[in-house]
């Protein structure tokens, strides 16, 4: 099976977060409930119930005035994602097709994913001590609907502007490019695409109307060197590791009541000695 992807246009977004409700609808999500805080996101971030979110940018700018940007984000699916560098228990694997999936019931809810990612995405859902992201409709993608035609992530077949599509990789890629250019020659000189390089490449791509940095995405994001050091040096042996420094931890703790135990000896006769 091709790699499949979503390519979001912002450009044609209208932030009407339908692919945030539907998002939740197929994954039987709760709704949440929050005061204003004075932006017009109804939420900031991602969170344990919350898998893709709508962001709402406002800029001002002394040559181009106040502008919006909306963006869709949610997990990028990266094609050496660091959630899967980094779980100690092996919960994330990649699907034929690309999407960066959990096997939850293996998670122990230490949220070293959430930390790793460049983009923070994994978020901690406390009430069952796990980390939970987007799958990209995995459970929906290669099946086929009521009349017979290949199913799509939930968002993907929500979206009225087709903001959103889906398809494979290369073939949105090009579409991306062309549309980009499109553009760079009608008002938008600044426009680029966003996953087709970054963190040599994601299977979530963007037609940005703007530098990423006007709509909230790390212009270069980095996988922390922690991660590497993990992966290269650490979890390679940690089953030998950790016993041996639980080891350590007994004969420290053996070796402390001996010397503990020494020295009072020594105190004590000490001082019977010096009351003689």
């Amino acid at each position: 099976m091709a790699r499949m992807t979503n390519l979001y246009d912002t450009s044609k977004c209208s932030a009407c977060r339908g692919c945030v409700i539907a998002c939740k609808d197929w994954n039987q999500l709760p709704g949440e409930v929050r005061k204003f805080s004075g932006s017009y996101d109804a939420l900031e971030d991602t969170n344990g119930d919350t898998f893709t979110i709508i962001k709402m940018l406002e800029h001002e700018d002394p040559v181009d005035g106040l502008s919006w940007n909306f963006v869709k984000y949610q997990c990028m699916h990266c094609f050496d994602p660091a959630c899967k560098q980094v779980c100690p228990a092996g919960v994330y694997s990649i699907t034929e097709w690309g999407a960066v999936v959990q096997d939850l019931d293996k998670c122990i809810g230490c949220r070293y994913c959430e930390y790793g990612c460049p983009f923070m995405i994994p978020k901690y859902r406390k009430r069952v001590d796990l980390s939970t992201k987007c799958t990209l409709c995995n459970d929906l993608v290669g099946q086929e609907d009521y009349r017979g035609l290949p199913t799509m992530p939930a968002c993907a077949r929500t979206c009225p502007t087709d903001a959103l599509v889906f398809g494979e990789r290369n073939e949105l890629m090009r579409q991306a490019e062309d549309r980009a250019r499109f553009l760079q020659a009608n008002g938008f000189p600044r426009a680029t695409i966003y996953g087709k390089l970054e963190l040599g490449g994601l299977n979530k791509i963007y037609v940005l109307t703007d530098t990423p940095d006007k709509f909230g995405l790390p212009v270069d994001p980095k996988v922390s060197g922690t991660i590497s050091g993990w992966q290269n040096w650490i979890q390679p042996y940690a089953a030998w590791l950790i016993p041996l420094a639980l080891a350590g931890s007994a004969i420290s703790f053996v070796t402390t009541r001996l010397l503990a135990n020494k020295y009072g000896d020594h105190d004590e006769a000490h001082q019977e000695g010096g009351h003689e």
